[in-house]
């Protein structure tokens, strides 16, 4: 990710074509109650003149009447347009912030299994919660005073214009003592805005990291160096916040300073003319009116600059991520899908993390509808097998081929459409037993959910579960034992009916009472599949069709678990180990 700054006014129109564009009528109608409001404020100062001129000093009670309706309308037309805007634009500020959330999270789930790697969850919590939260807080106030505030201001400055245009000059001596504070101003807001939002990335991944191991936390007594951590990086944070904050108010102060030089100029120039009889009193009160509900609107517009210094810091980084292209994409004349329950080759793969070889040459058959077994030592490149059948990783040489089709001439979607994978960790979403089971499929009946359920074991806990299938499984699915996750991902896997099967150590983690009810479970779902088994316990693959030993990214063996013994290489050391260590 680039760290130059883009320009504002790119953010600005990126933003407004890509997720504004759609509701531009409901902004329109909101900028219409704004212009109302806005509005309101020069009335309300103009009918000072009146006010004075008319009935405190020359006593005429019939304008008394007028003068206090008109008053009186404008508060509550301004009342009614107020409402109405700001309940426009709430719904307009959600829909686009929950547009830009969905786009966000859509995108970095098809970036790659690297990038993942580079940013934790955390980080990417933070971007899809924490920065667009910030556009969230922006827009309104953005938009709120291009509408309104400018609508005021004009309506206020043409009164102000109207009584004296000389008087109007001199409130605004002090303005262009503004121009070059408030830019070097806006530069510091931005730098310290993006400064925070980086902070409060790494603040969210300490929590991640934290929450996500807390049992390790607690046996390891690492509460203390936990707290420690999170309180150093929060006051980094507070540090940031303040500088931005600093300079975010810098700007309404500048305003005040000028007001004030403004508002004494006036006292001193008006006053006179009033003394003399040239002005009257009710000229100078509307002016002092205008000029005074001025400083509000000149006091928020001059915080919007703040404040879209700090929304641009993070729309910078939500676009960056947003222009990051994944390296594995479609192909652009993509081959169909084999049909049928297909092999898988792998020829002379080669494949390398960074500079560290994975794959050095890898080549193995899995025959259609058999059981392959994948086994060797850790880092011997066996789950990597998987990730280049699925394509999470791309070889640098060698062929890769399901049923005669090469696994990068396929649409990624059509390719793992033909894989169901159960790993050593099933992967459950708080929500109900049913829910992570069927994950948002409508096509499945009860009488396929009952039979599901019965092939892959989870009939057997399901009576001790209160609520049964409506059951919640509790974050990460803490509320079922490593058996009954193992399970549900079974029955996930069955739904799914894929002719292709990755098995990656998943009965590695489970006591012997709850392997053997898994396996058989794993067993009848490898049943017309073909088959892939990646294990660690090599009594669970005894009976493979075909072992296939791995070492350093190479295979070293294949056979059936006879043979293998027979020939007294590599498996035999291995089976002899594990012999030895039981």
């Amino acid at each position: 990710m680039t760290d130059t700054p883009k320009k504002p006014r790119g953010l600005f129109l990126w933003l407004w074509w890509t997720y504004l564009w759609p509701y531009r009528l409901l902004l329109v109608v909101a900028l219409v109650f704004m212009s109302v409001e806005g509005a309101m404020f020069g009335l309300l100062s103009y009918m000072m003149k009146p006010m004075f001129d008319n009935v405190f000093v020359g006593g005429n009670a019939d304008a008394l009447w007028w003068v206090g309706l008109v008053i009186f309308a404008s508060f509550m037309i301004r009342a009614l347009a107020s409402i109405a805007q700001k309940v426009l634009m709430t719904q307009v500020s959600e829909r686009t912030v929950g547009d830009i959330r969905n786009d966000l999270l859509r995108h970095l789930m098809t970036l790659d299994g690297s990038f993942h790697q580079a940013y934790g969850p955390g980080y990417l919590m933070q971007r899809v919660e924490g920065d667009v939260g910030q556009i969230s807080k922006v827009w309104r106030i953005i938009i709120t005073g291009a509408g309104r505030d400018v609508i005021a201001l004009i309506s206020l400055f043409g009164v102000a214009l109207g009584i004296d245009w000389r008087w109007t000059l001199v409130a605004l001596v002090g303005a262009p003592l503004m121009v070059l504070p408030s830019i070097l101003v806006q530069r510091y807001v931005r730098g310290n805005a993006r400064h925070a939002r980086d902070i409060a990335a790494r603040l969210s991944t300490r929590l991640n990291e934290v929450f996500h191991g807390i049992v390790p936390v607690k046996l390891n007594r690492l509460e203390e160096y936990q707290a420690a951590r999170y309180r150093k990086l929060t006051d980094k944070r507070i540090n940031a916040e303040t500088r931005a904050a600093l300079g975010q108010s810098s700007i309404p102060g500048l305003i005040d300073i000028m007001s004030g030089i403004g508002f004494m100029g006036v006292l001193f120039y008006g006053g006179g003319e009033i003394l003399a009889g040239s002005k009257t009193v009710g000229d100078f009160m509307a002016f002092f009116t205008a000029i005074a509900l001025a400083f509000e609107p000149l006091r928020r517009l001059g915080a919007v600059s703040g404040n879209w210094q700090i929304a641009a810091a993070s729309i910078e980084r939500l676009k960056e991520l947003l222009d990051m292209v994944p390296a594995l994409r479609d192909p652009e004349t993509p081959q169909p899908a084999p049909q049928g329950v297909p092999g898988v080759l792998l020829d002379d793969v080669h494949l390398a993390y960074g500079e560290a070889p994975v794959l050095r040459g890898a080549s193995l058959v899995a025959e259609p509808g058999k059981t392959t077994a994948l086994v060797g030592a850790s880092g011997a490149g066996k789950s990597t097998v998987f990730n280049v059948l699925t394509r999470l990783a791309e070889p640098e040489s060698g062929r890769v081929e399901i049923g005669g089709v090469p696994v990068a001439m396929m649409r990624l979607g059509d390719l793992r459409g033909l894989f169901s994978v159960v790993s050593q960790e099933a992967l459950l979403f708080d929500e109900s037993l049913r829910e992570n089971i069927l994950l948002g499929r409508k096509d499945v009946s009860e009488e396929q959910l009952d039979k599901v359920l019965k092939a892959a074991h989870v009939a057997d806990f399901l009576p001790r579960l209160e609520g049964g299938l409506d059951a919640p499984v509790g974050p990460r699915g803490s509320a079922l034992s490593g058996g009954q996750r193992q399970r549900v991902a079974i029955a996930r896997a069955l739904l799914r009916d894929t002719p292709i099967l990755l098995l990656d150590e998943a009965t590695s983690a489970l006591d012997a009472q709850s392997e053997a009810v898994v396996q058989q479970a794993l067993e009848r779902l490898a049943e017309g599949r073909t088959t892939l088994v990646i294990a660690h316990r090599l009594s669970t693959v005894r009976h493979a069709d075909k072992i296939v030993v791995m070492d350093q990214g190479r295979v070293v063996e294949e056979g059936t678990h006879d043979d293998l013994l027979a020939r007294n290489g590599a498996y035999a050391r291995l089976h002899a180990m594990q012999f030895t260590e039981s």
